[in-house]
């Protein structure tokens, strides 16, 4: 039986405490096990952002327990698809890799009904970005 590659996915902000931890979050939720969830920044934050986690958990998604990383080479040379948000030249690009920038408002800083907009937006791209990879 011929074993099909999950494909991954890379979430890339510059911070890593709000808009690719939630857009890693939706992933992991509405992706399950068909895909390999990762996110970066450029310049990680020492934590989430609060408001962030408040705004996931309002739908049900737990995101405490992740930690904001620096963005590898190697994390985007094992990724399928590359998501960034906002971090423009510091993203390092490899041919034949699937690049898509979301822009989406900075969530730092923001209050929570600011936060659920940004969230709510990201929700829909990670299901259109899913179904076109899973296709």
């Amino acid at each position: 039986m011929e074993t099909v590659k999950k494909p991954t996915v890379l979430f890339v902000c510059v911070h890593n405490a709000g808009r690719s931890q939630m857009a890693a979050g939706f992933m992991r939720q509405i992706g399950g096990d068909r895909v390999e969830v990762l996110s970066a920044g450029s310049a990680p934050k020492d934590s989430i952002n609060p408001v962030a986690v408040a705004a996931m958990a309002e739908v049900g998604i737990d995101i405490t327990g992740q930690q904001p990383k620096i963005l590898t080479t190697e994390a985007v040379i094992e990724s399928d698809a590359v998501i960034t948000m906002g971090c423009g030249d510091a993203c390092p690009f490899f041919p034949g890799k699937r690049y898509e920038d979301w822009v989406l408002e900075d969530p730092a800083g923001q209050d929570l009904e600011f936060v659920r907009v940004v969230r709510d937006d990201i929700k829909g791209r990670v299901e259109k970005l899913l179904s076109e990879l899973l296709a």
